[in-house]
């Protein structure tokens, strides 16, 4: 994936598992893009009925502003209503800033203890290693 333009997001979905798909996170996710990332997890949900696991790569998110939260808890709840874990991967510390500022860290981030059970993914609880 090259370097998004300035105010661009890039994304790219990728399946790792019969039940996991990655979705890679790049640019600015804010009141002009976040609705592209809606759109790319809905449709991941739909084309994969089984999925159980929807990771979101986002070592290269540049911004996060208040849409872009929202479209993250958004996800959350589609997933959640399906049978599925969101799991926020590399995040980055201004992520985690605005998820602990605005009392959505819990919600969003699980500790690393509830992926033990699932082979192959590894837990991002403490955001980027």
């Amino acid at each position: 994936m090259t370097s998004p333009v300035d105010g661009a997001l890039e994304l790219r979905a990728t399946p790792t598992a019969a039940d996991t798909v990655r979705i890679t996170v790049a640019g600015d996710l804010a009141f002009d893009t976040y609705e592209a990332l809606l759109a790319e997890a809905t449709d991941v949900i739909k084309r994969h009925p089984h999925l159980r696991h929807l990771h979101l790569d986002l070592a290269e998110l540049s911004i996060c502003d208040s849409l872009g939260l929202s479209a993250l808890l958004q996800i959350e709840r589609f997933t959640s209503a399906d049978g599925a874990r969101l799991h926020l991967d590399n995040r980055p510390p201004a992520l985690d800033r605005l998820l602990a500022i605005t009392g959505t860290y819990d919600r969003l981030v699980r500790e690393a203890t509830d992926d033990q059970s699932v082979p192959g993914v590894q837990a991002t609880a403490e955001g980027r290693e």
